[in-house]
């Protein structure tokens, strides 16, 4: 047999272990699927904001242990991580976010969230899932119990962390800061997952740049108060900002290539208490995605020479105000370990495994593993009902009607997101926990 056809059937070999692997921890999931549909309803129903996820970190930490899970808990306030050793061999650590948005759900499921809760600003706020990371923990929970279940597919450890506060930005640093690389074991890879408003039962993966960098910038223009009958005697902030707003524009489209991809959005505008009264200053908060650290530096400088020449131009009666914010770092998935769990989706998925473009959404997940030095893959979980997406994409108005991550009438169709998330987090944890057979030569 030439080398070629000894790699070949090495190659298949493995690929029919890692089947046996995943068939025997996934055969229990038919016995606590109802049970995980129920969680998911009961976390659906009882959303925490970020910092906030008392309950759920308390839930979790109850399920971990009962399934064996050396658990620890507090971890950057509400952060809970439970480990699995399970004989010699790699680490794998699979992450799920757990908190809620301010948002108040218009879903009309049985399950609905009513809560409510004091920001950090010490405002009341509606409270709701509105970007799915209750099925993200639910289905790290159904992993989790099945691969306790089933320690002779696997060996090595197993690292479940439960992270708090994705949504403002800053729950995987609280966790690094609270000392999470010296409590848990190194993993040799990590992994993540996230519903997208996709067909259910669909998984994307995407190898290199996969979720942008985002960048919060709050820029308050000065001017000079004066009554509105009376513009000469001011210099207009609503104006100055008005005119920022429309220039920024520019940045995307007249300073950048057209296939390099970025977004620079307005997100807020705040001004002035009466029509008849020109105030004193302006405040804009602007959001900035890129996929590049040159490309971030070069827009973040266009955004400072607008505003900083606009404020000039209109004769402001102070320098601007520009401060930056929250920062969430890129996700660029190794490719070595992006297409090792996209081969595993492939023979366990088939035709649902899916390759996804690159997303202009971002998140801190990629943190946790750049700060233990460990190769990552992020991919996505369609959460849709499949003929309710073919029906809008046939009309040519998905983006129309299609609910997104954020919206108040975003949730996931519960089956088969569920058993896929599931079935997706074994399946790539045991691309590197399972044991393959040997071939003698």
């Amino acid at each position: 047999m030439n080398g070629a056809a000894i790699t070949r059937e090495k190659e298949e070999y493995t690929a029919m272990t890692l089947k046996d692997s995943a068939d025997a921890v996934l055969a229990g999931l038919g016995d606590i699927r109802s049970e995980l549909e129920e969680v998911y309803k009961d976390l659906h129903a009882h959303p925490e904001l970020g910092h906030q996820e008392h309950r759920t970190a308390t839930r979790v930490a109850e399920r971990l242990s009962n399934c064996g899970y050396q658990v620890h808990e507090g971890i950057g306030g509400t952060g809970v991580i439970g480990v699995l050793a399970n004989g010699e061999g790699p680490t794998v650590l699979l992450r799920a976010d757990m908190d809620a948005l301010p948002v108040l759900e218009e879903t009309g499921l049985p399950y609905a969230s009513t809560a409510e809760a004091t920001d950090a600003s010490g405002r009341r706020v509606p409270v709701a899932h509105a970007c799915g990371h209750d099925m993200h923990v639910t289905c790290l929970l159904g992993a989790a119990r099945l691969m306790a279940a089933a320690p002779g597919a696997w060996q090595g450890t197993l690292v479940a962390l439960f992270q708090p506060a994705e949504e403002p930005g800053d729950g995987a640093d609280r966790m690094l800061a609270d000392g999470l690389t010296d409590r848990v074991p190194r993993p040799d890879v990590a992994f993540a997952q996230h519903v997208l408003p996709y067909p259910a039962g669909q998984v994307g993966t995407r190898a290199g740049s996969f979720l942008s960098a985002a960048d919060n910038v709050k820029i308050t223009v000065h001017g000079r108060g004066a009554h509105g009958s009376a513009p000469q005697a001011a210099i207009d902030p609503v104006v100055i900002a008005s005119m920022i707003v429309v220039r920024l524009q520019t940045i995307v489209s007249r300073e950048l290539a057209a296939t390099q991809p970025v977004v620079v959005t307005v997100g807020s505008v705040q001004a002035g208490s009466s029509g008849n009264v020109i105030p004193e200053s302006a405040e804009l908060l602007v959001n900035v995605r890129t996929y590049d650290d040159e490309t971030r530096r070069a827009v973040l400088a266009a955004v400072r020479r607008i505003v900083d020449a606009e404020c000039d131009a209109s004769g402001a009666t102070r320098a601007p105000q520009i401060e930056e914010g929250t920062r969430f770092p890129p996700t660029v998935n190794d490719d070595v370990v992006t297409r090792e769990v996209s081969d595993a989706f492939a023979a366990l998925f088939g035709e649902r495994a899916v390759t996804i473009e690159l997303q202009s959404a971002s998140e801190d997940f990629s943190r946790i593993p750049d700060a233990f030095g460990a190769p990552y893959t992020y991919w996505a979980l369609g959460c849709v009902d499949l003929d309710a997406y073919q029906a809008a994409r046939q009309r040519g108005t998905v983006t129309q009607e299609i609910p997104v991550n954020h919206s108040p009438r975003f949730a996931p169709v519960l089956q088969p997101t569920l058993d896929t998330g599931v079935q997706a987090l074994v399946t790539a944890a045991l691309a590197h926990l399972g044991k393959p057979g040997r071939m003698s030569r």
